[in-house]
């Protein structure tokens, strides 16, 4: 897509609308997600999550009659990056938040236009240096944040959310370069449904017992998740994805720390401490830096 198109689209209504659901519900659903934990392992958390918003995707689809099914070229690619996206993605957030609070792991998730611009880099599409003074801003906030106690106490839950940063940047990237989904809401739900079955496979392999019947409080915050994080917002930033910059759809990224750390610590008695709160700081710092490159390259084009 070239720049003077990026621009047009870019002051439409549903472009304006998507990046309210990203910014806005996403902020919020990192805390959905440890309620959930509750009753719903990760995995299996995840999996059923995909597979009920998917299979409403699909049903809707097939009611209006408006999509076909995926070609079998087009299974796969969602299955990749359902897989990367979905599975190591949102998999890895989930895992990584049974041992690190909420607000610092989407603190942490702040490096994803970072890692967005490395990817892109391997198809020929070079940062400017505003870009890269942005990346290390932001690689220093993440070095300090990650020094901070939550972390230490946890290196297993580094871990999970660094491969979930790493596979949702590489999904996203690969989503637009190499790998098309359907056309529309069909390739939302293959993808869904593809990163669900995996996710309920893992499960199973790791031996997840979902509590029964589950706490009240975490069957409400995983409907919250499904509908409002799966069918509104994920589907959302998949829309971001096909009209904008992978950067203007990874902008979410900028405000979602922001309001899951001012929630952890009010609603889920979080504890974050000072040299935390300064990382963080520093990581936005840089997404910032690379947000507004973004946005002077598109006036100036």
């Amino acid at each position: 897509m070239n720049a003077p198109a990026a621009s047009r689209v870019g002051l439409q209504p549903l472009v304006l609308l998507c990046l309210a659901a990203t910014w806005l519900v996403w902020g919020s659903t990192y805390l959905a997600i440890k309620w959930a934990l509750v009753s719903f392992p990760p995995f299996f958390q995840m999996g059923t999550r995909f597979l009920a918003a998917g299979g409403l995707l699909l049903a809707y689809c097939r009611w209006r009659g408006t999509a076909r099914l995926p070609t079998l070229v087009q299974w796969r690619n969602a299955l990749i990056v359902g897989v990367l996206m979905l599975v190591c993605g949102m998999g890895g957030t989930a895992f990584a938040e049974q041992s690190v609070g909420s607000g610092l792991v989407v603190a942490f998730i702040a490096v994803m236009p970072m890692m967005i611009t490395a990817f892109n880099r391997c198809f020929g599409l070079r940062p400017a240096r505003i870009e890269l003074a942005g990346i290390v801003i932001g690689f220093c906030g993440v070095l300090l944040l990650v020094q901070g106690a939550g972390f230490r106490a946890s290196p297993t839950g580094l871990t999970a959310v660094t491969i979930a940063c790493s596979g949702w940047a590489l999904g996203s990237v690969l989503s637009q370069r190499t790998l098309p989904l359907a056309p529309g809401v069909m390739g939302y739900a293959s993808e869904m449904l593809c990163g669900g079955a995996v996710l309920m496979l893992l499960s199973l392999a790791t031996g997840e017992a979902p509590a029964w019947p589950p706490d009240r409080g975490a069957a409400l915050a995983w409907l919250y998740l499904m509908v409002f994080g799966s069918l509104i917002a994920f589907n959302a930033y998949m829309v971001l994805l096909a009209r904008t910059s992978a950067a203007l759809a990874s902008s979410y990224s900028f405000v979602n720390p922001i309001i899951a750390l001012l929630l952890g610590v009010a609603l889920g008695g979080e504890v974050v401490s000072t040299q935390e709160w300064t990382a963080a700081g520093i990581v936005l710092a840089g997404v910032a830096l690379l947000l507004w490159r973004r946005r002077s390259g598109r006036a100036a084009s």
